[in-house]
């Protein structure tokens, strides 16, 4: 696993704790990778430490006296319990950890920048406009620098002043170790998967992590003040696989490990090659078919597949069959006269959202997003946040809320007729 100015130089490779892909996107964002902004952010160890560990407690009981304790060089969280009270926990130089920090602000503490995702949005003009509600400050997550490379989440960044800021509002308490510990406005939910991230994985269950890393179940929304249930036995260490909620975006996490077993943009490619050296046809027009390349991946083509959504017969674009009264969205199959929706095919591009490296036969309903049979399986069963209470299943590559029974379709290819 190395990044690709290490290639030549394989004893230089620095190591990999894993990588971070923001759900929503098949392979870049809409206008691009720049920067601390992409779709995926590979986390590497550092030349020098830079982790953080609680040291001592301070209680102030003005706000004077707490800026006073929180010096600028020293990284520290402050919990506001009233006026009159304030407690600071001072954290001290960590040398076995590095620290990531993400969120929303562009800020030189985070380094990588989360926006919120609108479904299926091609363009960033359609994302400002929405009021974010992802934090600036959103997470961190702690890597040990020495074998097994544990990475572990916690709620809240550092900002400018190496401060993270529990306001008087803000879910916070004092432990039975009399630590202090809290949770951030939106929260941050974590799931980690049953199974690992392989074709036999299931879904976990959605848990909010703490300042300090501790786990608790949900809250009745997502910024109540009541703070839900510690749960015990599970841990705030990261697995392959496990989604991170920021309210707004969702983000997965592949462990380099991981990330060797999964099928590489090459192989994707191949499989493409091979669908369309099958010279699939449109059973009606007899035109061949053909998936456009992944680099013309929001254009339609002329020879793009299309499908009906309800029976899964691939076509190519044809007029007919259109259904004046049903606002002409949905449309009637030639094959087996099914109605329905219909809609290009796009094949999935963004290889760490796959399970396995199996064929692309099955498409996401509705917005025909194409990968293995195996993957949208898994995905289909997903709850992922949705705005502060609801949850719903929806594609890895462009977010859309999944509908129909399952949520997806097998594809159903005419081969050529000589």
């Amino acid at each position: 696993m190395f990044s690709p100015d290490q290639e030549n130089h394989p004893s230089k490779a620095p190591v990999k704790y894993g990588e971070l892909i923001v759900l929503g996107y098949n392979g870049s964002l809409p206008n691009g990778d720049r920067g601390r902004r992409k779709s995926r952010f590979a986390l590497f160890k550092r030349p020098k430490a830079n982790g953080v560990k609680p040291s001592t407690v301070h209680i102030a009981c003005t706000p004077q006296a707490a800026k006073a304790i929180s010096n600028k060089d020293q990284h520290s969280i402050s919990y506001t319990l009233s006026r009159a009270q304030t407690v600071v926990v001072e954290y001290t130089h960590d040398s076995n950890t590095d620290m990531f920090q993400i969120g929303r602000s562009t800020e030189s503490p985070i380094d990588f920048v989360v926006t919120d995702t609108v479904p299926g949005s091609q363009s960033n003009s359609d994302t400002q406009s929405v009021q974010s509600t992802i934090s600036r400050f959103a997470c961190r997550i702690i890597c040990e620098r020495n074998p097994p490379f544990t990475a572990r989440i916690y709620a809240a960044g550092f900002d400018s002043s190496k401060n993270i800021f529990l306001g008087e509002k803000a879910a916070k308490w004092k432990t039975s170790d009399g630590q202090m510990d809290g949770l951030t406005t939106n929260g941050v939910l974590v799931m980690h998967p049953r199974n690992g991230f392989t074709e036999d994985s299931k879904p976990g269950i959605w848990r909010e992590i703490s300042v300090c890393g501790n786990v608790f179940s949900l809250r009745e929304t997502r910024s109540a003040q009541q703070r839900g249930k510690m749960v015990e036995v599970e841990t705030n260490q990261l697995q392959d696989g496990s989604l991170i909620d920021l309210c707004g975006a969702t983000l997965l996490w592949r462990t380099a490990e991981g990330l060797s077993h999964t099928p590489t943009v090459k192989h994707l490619e191949a499989l493409r090659q091979e669908i369309n050296a099958a010279r699939p046809q449109c059973p009606v027009g007899f035109n061949t078919l053909a998936f456009p390349s992944m680099k013309r991946k929001d254009v339609v083509d002329e020879k793009q597949p299309w499908v009906y959504l309800n029976c899964g017969h691939v076509h190519g674009y044809h007029n007919w069959g259109n259904k004046e009264e049903r606002d002409g969205k949905d449309r009637e199959c030639p094959m087996c006269r099914s109605v329905g929706p219909y809609v290009p095919l796009w094949l999935g591009c963004e290889a760490g959202f796959y399970v396995d490296a199996g064929p692309p036969t099955h498409a996401f309903s509705p917005c025909g997003h194409v990968c293995s049979e195996k993957t949208t399986a898994y995905w289909s069963q997903i709850p992922l946040p949705h705005g502060t209470h609801t949850f719903h299943a929806a594609c890895p590559f462009c977010a859309h809320q999944l509908a129909g029974e399952q949520g997806y379709i097998r594809l159903i290819f005419q081969g050529p007729l000589d």
